[in-house]
């Protein structure tokens, strides 16, 4: 699906930008109103296009509720566990949160690069690419990610403790939230954490916490003022619900339901529960592709994330590499931002495809598709760590994690890892009991 070419439309206000500089350095007069006059003709083109109407037939294809979502779902298996096998659940779960901070860290420090670029710097380090260990040094080492870790702590050899980002807030997050406002947690109350724990965040997340701020209620934060209600960030906190709920997808996917509406829609929702249920299954079978496909029966079957997610697995058996995967996923989706869910939801099924349950291989290759390669590893390091379990992954991922989780959230600067999992544990009885007493 390609999206609107904008290439032009940027040059021209570019171009616009520079002569209006360019005209008051020269002491044009009356610059003042002609700036006045462009903004009242942007805005009044800006609130024409946030007015046009959308296509009908494929707002009832993708509502938002999840009611509506369970009915236009296919057959799946919805429960795959009666019940939970501690031993089994905390080695698996061990490796799925492992796996996650490992792909994000290595994502890290080349969010959205090139792949191109990403070679050259492992050509700098004497490093193979895609790469099977952490970078050895990275650009701008001592600048600050998430106002705490300075970018040289994603290295192999200058890394102590697992470093901050969103990725792995967000996961915390979910655990906070299942601790404090119990299995049957609404959206009001993730909106209550937000407001609780969280300083800053980014696209729709950004625009949520400022509305929640403002006193807009939790079900509405997502619809004012947001342009990035499909992006990416709604699937990126997907994760503790599938952890919360192993072996369980259709609940993984109705607590990561209640999770993203606070800030997304329609995509944006769709990836969050996809990507949940896959986790939850991902603690049962034995192949990440299958996990997937899990996945795929707890959303509507003829959206556009389905229909996208159908196109990679397809696709997938005549993709060899990161190049392949990165120009298959460039041509369908030209033009789409880099950050949206279905570009980077077809790439973490591509890595996923191409490494199968060879952990260093899946984050190595997913990072090196380059889009939002963070969030991408950190999903893919996911599911096949919880196919894997903690033992399926090289000591080289975390022998430095120290046992030590930084993280940017209010009154929380870390967490230990062993904690951290152990009150994971506790929350998923808590919720297995709650559930299974409501069936």
């Amino acid at each position: 699906m390609t999206s609107p070419d904008a290439t032009r439309l940027r040059q021209i206000f570019e171009q616009y930008y520079l002569y209006g500089q360019l005209k008051q350095d020269q002491g044009a007069p009356d610059l003042g109103a002609w700036w006045t006059k462009t903004e009242r003709t942007l805005a009044a083109l800006l609130e024409e296009l946030r007015s046009m109407p959308v296509d009908g037939v494929q707002a009832q294809r993708e509502p938002n509720d999840l009611p509506g979502i369970r009915s236009l779902r296919p057959a799946g298996p919805r429960r795959m566990w009666d019940y939970i096998n501690k031993s089994v659940y905390q080695e698996k779960l061990a490796g799925a949160l492992l796996g996650r901070m490992a792909g994000n860290i290595l994502g890290a420090p080349v969010e959205g690069c090139q792949p191109a670029f990403m070679e050259n710097l492992a050509r700098e380090n004497g490093d193979p690419f895609p790469p099977v260990d952490y970078w050895k040094t990275v650009p701008q080492p001592f600048e600050l990610r998430g106002e705490v870790s300075p970018r040289q702590a994603y290295t192999r050899t200058k890394m102590d403790g697992v470093p901050v980002d969103d990725d792995i807030a967000y996961t915390l997050l979910g655990l906070f939230i299942a601790e404090e406002h119990g299995p049957g947690f609404r959206t009001e109350e993730v909106g209550k954490a937000w407001l609780q724990y969280l300083p800053f965040a980014y696209t729709a997340e950004e625009v949520a916490l400022k509305n929640l701020k403002a006193g807009i209620p939790a079900l509405e934060a997502a619809e004012r003022d947001n342009p990035y209600v499909e992006w990416i960030g709604a699937d990126i906190r997907a994760d503790p619900w599938g952890y919360l709920a192993p072996g369980n997808p259709e609940l993984a996917a109705e607590l990561a339901h209640r999770d993203a509406c606070l800030s997304h829609r329609r995509q944006g929702i769709y990836g969050a529960m996809f990507f949940a249920a896959a986790i939850a299954a991902a603690f049962q079978v034995p192949d990440p592709l299958e996990a997937i496909q899990v996945g795929l029966t707890e959303i509507p079957a003829d959206c556009q994330l389905a229909r996208e997610a159908r196109w990679a697995l397809d696709s997938a058996p005549r993709i060899a590499d990161f190049r392949q995967a990165r120009q298959a996923v460039e041509e369908r989706f030209a033009g789409m931002s880099g950050a949206h869910t279905l570009n980077n939801a077809c790439l973490t099924i591509f890595g996923l495809a191409i490494g199968g349950t060879d952990f260093s291989r899946v984050i190595g290759e997913t990072v090196a598709m380059g889009l939002d390669n963070d969030c991408t590893a950190a999903t893919a390091g996911s599911i096949v760590g919880a196919v894997v379990g903690q033992a399926g992954i090289p000591g080289q991922w975390t022998r430095n994690f120290n046992d030590t989780i930084h993280t940017y959230l209010l009154g929380t600067p870390r967490v230990t890892l062993t904690g951290v999992l152990e009150r994971f544990s506790t929350q998923a009885m808590r919720i297995h009991q709650y559930y299974s007493g409501k069936n």
